[in-house]
């Protein structure tokens, strides 16, 4: 269908930028193991996040996971997160041999509620694991605080929260680590790739180490590490990207805003709270439809998708209801009430810095057109 509206669409430079961005590439054969495009990438990164240490990854995951093993938790530790996020923060606790306890969400935000978290601490918690959701920021100074008390680590998933500020500080700079996924879908784009922000200099060597098997030298191996390499194709992507990223979050605010325009104060739909004090990147619009809207998530999705329009259950279902979890004891969408409400009713409609306002419109009237026609 030509007319077809996906949830995202991928930023892209121009087509001769990116050809003249991997130019040099053909003159050098350097396509991959941190090559002349991935250092600069990473300068560039550090400088625009303010952070001291930028590790490059060729996915989030795997940045993410390297993350969590290089703080050496005790065998059987468990890590406080959120079930209202996507499979891979559960994923990445759990295949370190970890256990995650799912700690609810709050319904104005949908990150982490930093108040049943200490409910939830015992002798083996070792870590929090909280996720921005959405661009919306985690309560970042109150978590310091119960981490601190208790001397917990805090690793953030910030998949979403790319190019985000708090107070004027970048969402790189909160906890021990960040981590960032550069997907395809996300606000910068590497096409895959990720990377992990952190302060301590003592972290640079262990992630470059788990990145790329322990490599130190042409005959020197010293750790036990994997291949989690971004290749430099990747990296030059991302330099693009870089260039281009204040206009993109620029028209990404111009769609928001003409959503808040039609959809704010309608009944029976919820819309994220505005955070204070944050400088988001617009990188969602999540809906919640609540009963009174007159029609179901389930039936709004439906009829955007019967006119090509393809929204997202995000996230849907919540990483606690997952089978293979059936057995963790904080395990079933019972345990969060908030969470589970929210993943069953909340639908994030297109979001995308080259979506026209008359789309935005478009997408509008087919959502007001099924709660007027329900009732």
């Amino acid at each position: 269908m030509s007319d077809l509206i996906q949830v995202t669409r991928s930023s892209m430079p121009e087509y001769e930028e990116y050809c003249e961005e991997i130019r040099s590439m053909w003159d050098s054969h350097w396509l991959t193991n941190m090559g002349e495009k991935h250092q600069q990438l990473q300068r560039e990164l550090e400088a625009y996040l303010d952070c001291p240490h930028v590790v490059l990854y060729t996915n989030g995951h795997l940045a993410l996971e390297n993350v969590i093993a290089a703080m050496q938790f005790p065998a059987g530790s468990e890590i406080i997160t959120t079930p209202f996020t996507f499979a891979s923060t559960t994923h990445a606790i759990v295949r370190n041999g970890l256990t995650p306890v799912f700690c609810d969400v709050k319904p104005d935000d949908y990150t982490i509620d930093e108040e049943k978290i200490e409910a939830l601490i015992t002798e083996k918690t070792a870590a929090i694991l909280p996720v921005h959701v959405y661009g919306n920021m985690c309560r970042t100074e109150r978590i310091a605080q119960i981490a601190q008390k208790h001397a917990l680590k805090v690793i953030y998933d910030a998949a979403h929260a790319f190019g985000v500020r708090y107070r004027g500080v970048s969402s790189a700079n909160f906890g021990d680590a960040s981590m960032f996924s550069f997907h395809a879908t996300k606000v910068f784009n590497t096409i895959e790739g990720g990377a992990v922000c952190f302060r301590a200099d003592a972290l640079v060597e262990v992630m470059n180490d788990m990145k790329n098997f322990g490599i130190r030298g042409p005959e020197q191996v010293v750790f036990v590490g994997g291949n989690a390499k971004m290749n430099e194709f990747q990296a030059a992507m991302g330099i693009c990207n870089l260039r281009h990223l204040g206009g993109e979050i620029a028209r990404r605010k111009l769609v928001a805003e003409r959503y808040r325009e039609r959809l704010q104060g309608v009944a029976g739909l919820r819309l994220c709270t505005v955070q204070k004090d944050v400088e988001p990147n617009y990188a969602y619009f999540p809906v919640v439809f609540e009963d009174t809207f007159g029609a179901s998530r389930d039936e709004v999705f439906t009829a955007l998708g019967a006119q090509g329009i393809i929204a997202r259950k995000y996230f849907y279902p919540i990483t606690n209801s997952f089978a293979c979890y059936a057995d963790l004891p904080t395990a079933g969408p019972e345990k969060t009430p908030i969470a589970a409400y929210l993943a069953a009713r909340v639908l994030t409609l297109p979001l995308y810095a080259d979506l026209a306002l008359r789309d935005v419109d478009r997408i509008c009237d087919i959502v007001l057109a099924c709660g007027k026609t329900s009732g």
